[in-house]
Order: structure tokens, then sequence, then C-alpha cells
């Protein structure tokens, strides 16, 4: 099912050209777009900051334009796979009936309230997320198939955290605010009455700009394999991680390939530790308590607040409208589980 239009095939998704005031989360969507492989991208903040809506939009970017949803009520079956009963009561022969995570291959992958899945869940589609490959095991039964797709989870903190060894995982975090100026939010609401009033012709007029990024991000995927590490990049990242104080090396190496992802974006000849500067936040937000201060090197700048830069997409001077609730391909609706979310306290992490 493609995700450009909603499920009724009428109306289609918000563009993501026309999604604005959200650059930070346009630009580290697209580098999960570029390099699926980074572990997707956790967004963090109240209701009604397009968290959903730019999940859309970005799988509506992508060229399969698939998105897939995992709803709160999902079983690990549902989500990884099971036995076909009927095959195995019809002929005899056990099968494999293909979950969530095989539907999501190639598209996005979209969790919303992800704070609120059971633990072994996010555990089971975090590590699908990283490797590409769903391996199953189950009555006898071996089965692995490519699960390859950008991960988006979305939460409120206001009602509960991801503990931090889920947290871990992810590979990228972007937190977001609620928008406390007049004129921005009053173009929102005009692209939004733009977007209700005629939704074909407000997607028609944004179809160039999708398309050109859809160009750009196939050609940033092509590039990706070519680009390596220098030592003067693989040092910035460890002053940057050790500074953190990160647990581990997974911050190293998402910030690895964010950066890798980054440069190929920007259709550069090689990654540099500019490059890392601009996707240190991101990769370590969500692993420490507080971020670190810029690592003293004399091999480059000192990093921009990420918050504070344009994303990588071309900027627009539209609206957005807000992340609303419409079924998508895969939903379920919601199933009692017999497990209590465990909230973790986090302080707000200030801006480096």
């Amino acid at each position: 099912m493609s995700a450009a239009t909603d499920p009724a095939g009428s109306r289609p998704d918000y563009p993501f050209s026309a999604l604005v005031g959200l650059e930070p989360l346009r630009r580290f969507l697209l580098l999960a777009a570029v390099d699926p492989g980074l572990g997707g991208v956790l967004i963090s903040g109240p209701r009604g900051t397009a968290k959903s809506t730019s999940a859309r939009a970005l799988a509506a970017l992508l060229p399969e334009g698939r998105l897939v949803n995992l709803p709160l009520g999902a079983t690990e079956e549902r989500l990884i796979g099971s036995l076909d009963l009927e095959a195995m009561l019809r002929d005899g022969e056990l099968r494999f009936r293909p979950g969530l995570l095989a539907a999501a291959h190639q598209g996005v992958l979209y969790v919303d309230e992800v704070n609120l899945l059971p633990d072994a869940l996010v555990d089971a589609l975090l590590d699908v997320a990283a490797s590409g490959v769903n391996s199953i095991e189950r009555e006898g039964i071996s089965h692995r198939h490519p699960a390859r797709f950008v991960l988006i989870g979305t939460m409120n903190p206001e009602e509960g955290e991801v503990r931090p060894q889920l947290l871990d995982r992810f590979g990228l975090m972007v937190e977001l605010d609620n928008c406390l100026d007049p004129q921005q939010r009053q173009a929102m609401v005009r692209a939004r009455l733009d977007y209700e009033s005629d939704p074909q012709a407000f997607h028609a007029r944004h179809r160039e700009m999708d398309a050109a990024l859809r160009q750009r991000l196939l050609a940033a995927r092509a590039a990706l394999a070519e680009l390596d590490f220098d030592e003067a990049v693989h040092e910035r990242v460890s002053r940057w991680c050790i500074a953190a104080a990160v647990d581990g090396v997974r911050a190293d190496l998402a910030m690895l390939r964010a950066a890798r992802a980054l440069a190929a974006w920007e259709g550069a000849q090689a990654v540099t530790i500019e490059h890392v500067d601009q996707v240190a936040a991101a990769c370590l937000r969500h692993r420490c308590r507080q971020l670190p201060a810029a690592p003293s090197s004399a091999d480059g700048p000192a990093p921009q607040d990420h918050d504070a830069r344009s994303g990588p997409d071309e900027a627009s001077t539209t609206g957005r409208h807000p992340g609303d609730d419409e079924g998508d391909f895969g939903e379920l609706p919601p199933e009692p589980v017999g497990m209590t979310p465990v909230k973790a306290v986090r302080p707000l992490l200030p801006k480096p």
C-alpha cells in the first residue's frame, strides 16, 4: 500500500517539502532514509508537533512509498511473524507467515508511543532495524528474510520515558517543542487550511520539490558505500563519545554512520569532522545525562547546535498539518498485554 494517499485513496499525505519549522527533524529523517542501518530516529515531543505527519511524509517520499504502523496492541508474533496454522492443517506442511517487519521492508516502520510498548517488542524491532534481517525460530522452522526499513519511533515525554537500555538502541534522537513564534504558527495554520480545502492541489504544488528530494535521496544511497572514514574522523567521534561518558560503542557507530549519511546527502567526496560535529548532538542526546562541550581539537571548528541549522532538504515557507491518527497498513485495534511499561526519569538535556 502506498503511503502517498490515505486508506480510501482519495487524499494524498502532506508533502515532505511542505513541512516548516522542523528543520532538525527533516534533517535526521532524511539521514535515516539514506542509511536505514543507523537504527532509526526517536522523536520526542508534546502532542500536535507533527510527529506522525512527518513520518507519513517521509514514507511518501521514499521510492517504495510504504508505511507500516506498529500498534500498541501488537503481539510478538504479529511483529516478527508466526506459523501458518491454516496451511499446516490443510497441507500438512510447516510454513512461515510474515509479520509487520516483513511488510515494512524497503519502507517506513512507524511506532507511535514507543515508550508504552513492552520492552520485548522494542528490543526485537531495534535488533532488526540495525541488522536489516529478521531471523525467526519457531517449532522446528528456521526462517530469515530481509527487513530493511526506516524506523521512526515517537513518544510524549509526559507519558513516560523509554528505559536507558532501549534508548541506546536508537541511532538518533530529535526533541521537538511547541512553536512559540506567532508568525510561524500563523503560517502553519494557513498551510493546514490550504491543505484541507484542496489536498490534491496542495500536493500538486509540492510534487516537483518532493520529486527532487526523492532523486537526491537515491543518489545519496548510491554514494554511501564509496565514503570511508579517515583517522581524523575516527578521533573526533571518539573524543565526542568519551566526553559524553557513554556506555559501549553504539554511539560511536551511530555517529560515524550518521556523518557518512550526511556527507552522501551533501554530495561530499569524503566524510569530515564537520559532518561529525553536525550529527553529534542527535547521536548523544539520548545516551548521556548532559551533552558535553565540543571536544578540544585542532582538527576542526567547534560544533554548531543542530537545532539552529537548516535541514538538508529545501526550506519551505509553507506549513504543516498536525499529526492525525488515520489508520495505516498493518494497524490493529489495541489489545491488552501482560506487561506494564517501566518509566525512567531522565532530566531535560540542554543544547550544546
